[in-house]
């Protein structure tokens, strides 16, 4: 049997792409890592080993935690981190879904060719810059009292469509057709709202961002032609979650827990993996406040897609519905969801963890929307401002594999201090502009280097590995004409 050690830490291989760390000490379950040689040699540059055997010890873990091929050293739990927890007798862990609930993608298809666009980068660029808030704080779209905050937690969405942000068929191409109904309004604090209050339909910092990009190669035509996806076509991904709600949820809960629940912490090997017995009233209440984090986060991602609608009606000279400006998928990133996996032969339910990494439901299943059910779940994965993203379906095997879960992303190289020290902002967007014909747009110099093309792993090999353990089918392939950092 082949091995691999980093860190102290020994993985067998179980097969092509597929590494374990055996069972061992205080672990309930194995570990496993999916990844070619070479993605592991990154992921085994920093702390994720170490991390995803510390999330094997979290009461009512099954089967075996996850590290997708994108995974990279987190908060507690690896980027890239996947845990099927039991309902009953598990837990729910914030430090396992991350600070920033319910980070996720949407891509709106449309009928503008990439030669419509040619000549308009520039003008394109500077408009969904000045129409979409961004950066560390910002503003928002839409600066509204309590009562719009609530509602927005409690109905996601369908808020939305009250207020004229949406129509009908943003909510049907939206994971969760964009409402949890479990969401509690009330679980979440005054200060979490009041940070929401003003960031409504606004990208924030870090590695958020809103792309305009042309689709440059189809793999899988049918599909494709179900997704609405043609080369040469105009597409728009919209990355950014619930922003400072989300972080302030996070904390409140990771602080609570801390105060409640001492003794169940002090059996976990990393604080930051703070988790509330499944069934407690903490437990129930962090799950109340998460829906509602979910679904301002839709709700955060359809107004920025609301604005982008109105900036091509201006730069384009026609309606969004003459564009056919429409919504091909929203996905989630950051949550914990109450699914039912067959587990030893036994339907369970499980909360399903999932930090950086994407759900990726086959054919077939129900929550796949219908008119998607015949092929397969939408699966978006983003790359770097210079690499391109890719559309996926969910596999066939995402069930017994991952817990219906794919990569999230490319998945960092570097921290943002590094890339700073390696990269600068000017130089990385002249590049850009003159070797790729890629715009770009930010606050400053310093949020482009910490995103620069060369801070991230190969999109290519990360889809690659999906691909061949059938967890996400690739079906196209993107690259980028305009983009606005957060």
């Amino acid at each position: 049997m082949r091995t691999y050690e980093a860190n102290g830490i020994t993985l067998e291989r179980v097969r092509e792409n597929v590494w374990e760390i055996p069972k061992e000490g205080a672990m309930r379950v194995p570990a496993r890592v999916l990844a070619s040689e070479s993605l592991l040699d990154e992921i085994s540059d920093d702390r994720t080993l170490q991390q995803l055997q510390n999330v094997t010890q979290l009461p009512g873990i099954v089967k075996h935690a996850v590290c997708m091929p994108d995974g990279h050293q987190g908060y507690g739990v690896p980027v890239g981190g996947v845990a099927g927890i039991d309902a009953e007798t598990g837990c729910l862990s914030p430090g396992a879904v991350g600070y920033d609930i319910n980070c996720g993608v949407r891509m709106m298809t449309t009928n503008v060719t990439y030669n419509d666009l040619r000549g308009n980068e520039e003008e394109l660029v500077e408009a969904l810059f000045a129409a979409i808030p961004c950066g560390l704080g910002s503003g928002g779209v839409v600066e509204r009292d309590q009562a719009t905050v609530d509602a927005i937690l409690a109905s996601g969405i369908e808020w939305a469509i009250d207020a004229g942000y949406a129509v009908e068929g943003d909510r049907t191409h939206c994971e969760d057709e964009g409402k949890r109904p479990d969401a509690d309004p009330d679980a979440v604090s005054q200060r979490a709202k009041n940070r929401g209050k003003t960031q409504i339909g606004s990208l924030g910092s870090g590695n958020h961002f809103l792309e305009v990009q042309r689709v440059t190669d189809i793999f899988d035509s049918a599909t494709a032609d179900a997704y609405g996806l043609e080369e040469g076509q105009i597409v728009v991904l919209i990355h950014t979650g619930s922003r400072g709600l989300g972080h302030q949820i996070c904390s409140d809960y990771l602080d609570e827990i801390e105060r409640r629940h001492s003794d169940l912490l002090g059996r976990l090997p990393d604080k930051a993996l703070a988790a509330a017995p499944a069934r407690s009233d903490l437990a129930a209440s962090y799950y109340g406040a998460m829906c509602a984090a979910i679904n301002f986060a839709w709700v955060n991602r359809q107004v920025v897609m609301h604005q982008t609608r109105t900036v091509f009606e201006q730069v384009f000279d026609r309606s969004w519905e003459a564009m056919e400006m429409e919504l091909l998928y929203d996905v989630a990133h950051n949550s914990a969801k109450a699914e039912v996996h067959e587990i030893d032969s036994e339907e369970r339910e499980l909360y399903v963890h999932r930090k950086g990494a994407t759900r990726a439901f086959p054919a077939g299943r129900d929550e796949v929307p219908d008119t998607y059910r015949a092929v397969g779940q939408p699966v978006i994965i983003p790359g770097s401002m210079g690499s391109g993203s890719y559309v996926l379906r969910g596999g066939a095997a995402s069930m017994t594999e991952t817990f219906g879960s794919t990569a999230h992303g490319a998945g960092r190289l570097m921290s943002r201090t590094q890339a700073k020290q390696t990269f600068w902002g000017g130089d990385v967007k002249k590049e850009l502009q003159n070797q790729q014909h890629i715009y770009v747009k930010a606050n400053s110099g310093a949020t482009i280097a910490e995103e620069a093309p060369g801070v991230y792993k190969d999109i290519d090999s990360v889809v690659a590995v999906s691909d061949a353990l059938d967890i996400g089918d690739p079906v196209a392939r993107t690259f980028p004409v305009c983009n606005v950092k957060g």
